[in-house]
């Protein structure tokens, strides 16, 4: 298994360039230290992150690259766009221009969030124009996200293979880190894109309102608007280490959990029907994994005819969970749920109605169920097939 290896965020002080409303300059510093990772085993120490390369001393006649972006109140969409490019070897050291002064932003090297120009070419990334609807697709059209990008989004379509290939150490044609590149912009960066350009999840009023968003966390380190300092200084580099941090752990999630699954799910899908003849029940003998969207992309790239029902796996306790496979990655409903008669009753109780021993539980929702030992959990799919196939408007519920 791989695993990354993710350096503290660190601040420092670094050049950092912002004019007021009047036109001025003032200079405060920014820095960032660059995120790295490499393979190896997670337990190491965190003195063996720090580097023995003496420091590199600036002279007057280095260029130092420049990243604009806009003053004042800051938002997710720039912050993360800042983070990706401080990640990549040519902007690791740049200095970050917060201005909205055009002569002052005509002296960057890439500009993000302001200026009212997409150009990639020039390196100017701004979503803010009338004229700008782009979406993934529309630049990508074997991409299937329709959602308007922000300058997050159009500086991860730019250069998010390069930056995953620098995090992760992977080759960019690796076919792998390409699984990454669009698992991270759908489950990471397409919200920020989404929330940043006002696009509601879907039609119609909310029951509840969600308030702990990446996006919102980031416009909350804003000065409230009765404070005595209204300086965003301070606020942004919090929210650049926040979120840097945040999709490092994302990225080390995707890559050393939910990747390696993928192996797992598809060896367990062409040996189905060694568990069972029926092929509807797949085994993780070595516990639970993040199964589901694999199993759905599995069984088409597979051209799995019947759909499997049930998962079985030991829980942390070495105890066996028969787990209903559901309708679809957002949906409650199951494909097959265990039986309603089961559902709620425990133990001894549950031994007897069903007539399977070591039964544990069934889930009121009947999408889960447990057993002693891995011969009962099957028994307890078993059972449910055959009841499903006596009377198939039992069904998904």
């Amino acid at each position: 298994m791989w695993f990354i290896r993710v350096a503290a965020l660190k601040i420092t002080k670094t050049s950092y360039s912002v004019a007021n409303t009047k036109g001025l300059r003032r200079s405060t510093r920014l820095g960032f230290l660059s995120s790295w990772c490499r393979f190896g085993s997670v337990n190491i120490s965190a003195a063996e992150f720090m580097s023995t390369e003496p420091k590199r001393i600036r002279t007057e006649n280095m260029t130092i690259k420049k990243i604009g972006t806009h003053n004042g109140s800051f938002h997710c969409d720039e912050v993360l766009a800042c983070f990706f490019l401080r990640q990549l070897p040519e902007y690791a050291d740049a200095e970050i221009v917060r201005t909205r002064d055009a002569a002052l932003l005509a002296e960057c090297d890439i500009v993000v969030d302001v200026g009212g120009e997409f150009d990639s070419k020039r390196h100017r990334y701004d979503h803010h124009q009338r004229t700008f609807k782009d979406s993934f697709q529309s630049l990508c059209p074997e991409r299937p996200w329709v959602t308007k990008l922000s300058s997050a989004g159009l500086v991860y379509l730019h250069f998010g293979r390069r930056l995953l290939a620098q995090l992760t150490q992977m080759n960019e044609s690796d076919r792998q880190l390409e699984m990454l590149y669009d698992k991270l912009y759908e489950n990471f960066v397409e919200e920020v894109d989404a929330i940043d350009n006002g696009i509601s999840q879907y039609d119609g009023e909310a029951r509840y309102a969600v308030s702990s968003t990446l996006s919102a966390r980031v416009a909350h380190l804003n000065p409230r608007w009765n404070s005595k300092s209204q300086d965003t200084e301070e606020g942004f580099r919090k929210a650049m280490k926040m979120v840097g941090d945040e999709f490092l752990d994302r990225l080390d999630y995707y890559k050393s959990s939910w990747l390696p699954a993928r192996a797992v799910v598809e060896q367990a899908i062409k040996e189905r029907h060694q568990v069972d003849p029926s092929g509807e029940v797949l085994l993780f003998s070595e516990g639970g994994c993040p199964w589901k969207e694999h199993l759905f992309t599995l069984e088409k790239e597979l051209n799995v005819e019947t759909p499997i029902k049930f998962v079985l796996y030991p829980d942390q306790n070495g105890q066996w969970r028969v787990q209903c496979v559901p309708a679809g990655l957002n949906t409650f409903q199951n494909r097959l749920s265990l039986p309603e008669e089961w559902r709620g009753v425990r133990d001894q109780a549950l031994s007897e109605l069903s007539g399977i021993k070591d039964c544990i539980f069934v889930h009121a929702g009947g999408f889960i169920g447990g057993n002693k030992t891995q011969e009962g959990a099957l028994e307890m799919a078993r059972r449910t097939l055959q009841a499903a196939a006596q009377s198939p408007a039992n069904g998904s519920s």
